[in-house]
């Protein structure tokens, strides 16, 4: 054989092996969402999401602290509204005394070190279940839609939150976002991590079930993605950029490695997100428990398709078991 044909001398070692990736996974690179009820003493399993589960604000100490002294870095919120008066327009998505503001200011007592990210989106609180607000035809109205999510960004902001992500994929709505946690004095204290090349993907169910986000008519097919959208993913990507997005985002995350890719062609100085989601998480869930393969070694090597890909940031229903796993 030629010189040049032989590889596995590079690899023939468990070290070695750790030494051919350009990145190595860490516990930093892992963000868990939590799903937050307006039940303070709420802890219920969610069915369709193995070992997840949604909590009450009076429950978060007991849950996360093991996982922080893990090394648990980071935690995004998603409210989960049970009890409130929903109306067209999502009041309750900034209520001072809702799940996301109460579990905010607390775990920003419990546990000062760990970051704390909040998904911003009306579709929880809206009585028609959709993303934004709306012509009488059932349409979205952009403006107003825009104008009312940067609201309940600004609200988060300050409420304590590091970070806020709008998933709602309205047009324009990271400039809006922008100006307002500038001109509110937040600007300098907030990242704004933008969801921005979301898919209208098959794989949201089991999330929609937790959540209770399905849209009560219709679709979000007009304002999320098409999946075939290569296109139009790389000019949101390059839209949100331009609009003052601090981090970007690809979602869902395995179906669309190439836009991950993409994004980090893109966007090669920003952080790059990406959401393994609900229905992915399932699948590798299923998957295991079928026999088709080992869950621990699958979860590694849908993560690490993502790394190789171009991720920093991993959403993942997985990250308590990674901080376990990367023990080793």
């Amino acid at each position: 054989m030629d010189i040049s044909s032989i590889l596995q001398g590079g690899y023939q070692h468990p070290l070695s092996r750790s030494w051919q990736g350009r990145r190595q996974l860490t516990k930093s690179m892992f963000m868990y969402p939590i799903f937050i009820t307006d039940d303070p003493n709420a802890s219920v399993i969610i069915p369709t999401l193995p070992g997840q589960r949604r909590w009450g604000v009076n429950k978060l100490e007991e849950f996360l602290t093991p996982l922080v002294q893990k090394g648990l870095k980071s935690v995004i919120l998603f409210g989960v509204p049970l009890n409130c008066e929903k109306d067209e327009r999502g009041t309750p998505a900034d209520d001072q005394n809702g799940p996301v503001i109460l579990a905010i200011k607390k775990l920003r007592s419990l546990f000062p070190s760990l970051y704390i990210a909040c998904d911003v989106c009306l579709c929880e609180y809206t009585s028609h279940g959709h993303c934004g607000v709306l012509f009488a035809d059932g349409t979205i109205d952009t403006e107003p839609s825009v104008d009312r999510i940067a609201d309940v960004a600004v609200s988060y902001a300050v409420a304590g939150a590091h970070c806020v992500a709008p998933s709602d994929m309205m047009d324009g709505r990271i400039k809006a976002i922008k100006r307002k946690l500038i001109d509110e004095g937040y600007g300098n204290k907030c990242t704004l991590m933008s969801y921005s090349a979301k898919f209208a993907s098959s794989l949201y169910g089991p999330f929609r079930d937790a959540a209770g986000s399905a849209p009560s008519f219709g679709d979000r097919k007009c304002y999320q993605l098409p999946p075939s959208a290569k296109g139009l993913a790389r000019r949101a990507i390059q839209r949100d950029t331009a609009e003052g997005a601090d981090i970007i985002m690809v979602k869902p995350a395995m179906p669309y490695l190439d836009i991950i890719a993409d994004a980090a062609q893109l966007a090669p100085d920003h952080p790059l997100a990406c959401y393994q989601v609900s229905g992915e998480f399932a699948m590798v869930h299923a998957g295991a428990a079928a026999g088709v393969y080992e869950l621990k070694t699958m979860a590694f090597e849908s993560v690490e398709s993502m790394v190789r890909a171009g991720a920093t940031l991993i959403l993942s229903y997985f990250t308590p078991d990674f901080l376990d796993w990367l023990e080793a």
